[in-house]
């Protein structure tokens, strides 16, 4: 069964996760921020996952604690839900068009935390969502989910368009790194045997 439930609760944030990674795409989102919802729908949808996210934060404050929590949240949730990545493909990657806007993403499922985002948007907000807060999402992801992740806007004019191809190619490329390769069986992908 690969799925997990997380909660994270600071003073600043209350978060509860669910994941499947064996799903079909469902999601059912509340952060409180509805740019933020909608992108994280494409991650279950584009990654066939079924997530549910629940958040209360500071957003009185700004969405910088919400946005980033949830990142940790669902990085969490995504390492339990793996376990040793017996059997996983480990790589993905996905290029993702939206009209004029491109995307390319690319992730190891390497044991070792690591991001490089390249995004210049042409917006500094998204129907609430502050552009900045995209890498602080993706941060908080792989930090806990122990993964390397790399992230390229390739280009775009329209900062939806630019945002929302990364969450989708993010979706694809983590769908791909996770499905079971039946030639590894039980095999940990990886010469050091374990990841």
């Amino acid at each position: 069964m690969r799925q997990a439930d997380i909660s994270r609760d600071t003073l600043e944030t209350r978060i509860r996760v669910k994941l499947d990674l064996d799903g079909t795409g469902v999601s059912r989102l509340d952060t409180g921020i509805g740019f933020f919802d909608h992108m994280l729908d494409q991650i279950a949808r584009h990654g066939a996952f079924d997530l549910e996210v629940e958040a209360k934060g500071d957003l009185h404050i700004d969405g910088h604690h919400t946005v980033e929590d949830v990142g940790i949240a669902i990085g969490q949730a995504f390492a339990r839900a793996v376990g040793d990545k017996k059997g996983l493909t480990r790589y993905g990657h996905a290029y993702v068009p939206l009209d004029e806007a491109l995307s390319r993403v690319v992730v190891d499922l390497s044991g070792r935390p690591g991001l490089v985002l390249e995004a210049d948007f042409t917006a500094g907000s998204i129907g609430g969502l502050d552009t900045q807060l995209v890498y602080e999402f993706f941060q908080g992801f792989v930090n806990h989910a122990l993964v390397t992740l790399h992230a390229d806007n390739l280009r775009g004019r329209n900062a939806h368009h630019q945002c929302e191809t990364l969450f989708k190619a993010f979706g694809r490329a983590l769908r791909m790194a996770v499905t079971p390769d039946p030639r590894l069986a039980d095999t940990i992908p990886s010469t050091k045997g374990s990841l």
